[in-house]
């Protein structure tokens, strides 16, 4: 079992910044993948960022390539989330996710295991 816990989501003026934290158990952190997600109310959950286990591969959204970092510390069974330049349609609720079986994908929801509660992000314009 892997429990996933995001903190650091607030409200925030555009062009703020922000980051996200998201805390992982269990003692094979550094093997997983992980990813983070956004929901907007009414909309679908969509792919933010992801990282593989050792770091040394990040993938993003194309619209959001130059604005976020991904990043993790496995010391620490943390990933992390800076958003720079935010803007209000960056408005969600940000989930992180682990992949226990590394599919080799990163963009879908479908191919994490498991997920967090999430941390709201609001900006306001």
């Amino acid at each position: 079992q892997v429990q996933l816990v995001e903190s650091g989501g607030g409200l925030v003026q555009a062009g703020g910044s922000l980051r996200l934290s998201c805390a992982a158990s269990g003692r094979t952190f550094s093997r997983y993948p992980m990813g983070w997600f956004r929901q907007a109310p009414g909309k679908e959950r969509e792919f933010v960022a992801a990282i593989s286990w050792s770091g040394g591969s990040t993938y993003y959204a194309d619209s959001l390539k130059g604005r976020f970092t991904i990043s993790r510390d496995n010391a620490k069974n943390t990933v992390y989330l800076q958003m720079n330049s935010l803007k209000p349609e960056d408005t969600a609720v940000y989930y992180c996710a682990a992949q226990i079986y590394n599919s080799g994908s990163y963009y879908y929801t479908g191919v994490y295991d498991y997920w967090g509660q999430g941390t709201q992000v609001t900006v306001s314009s």
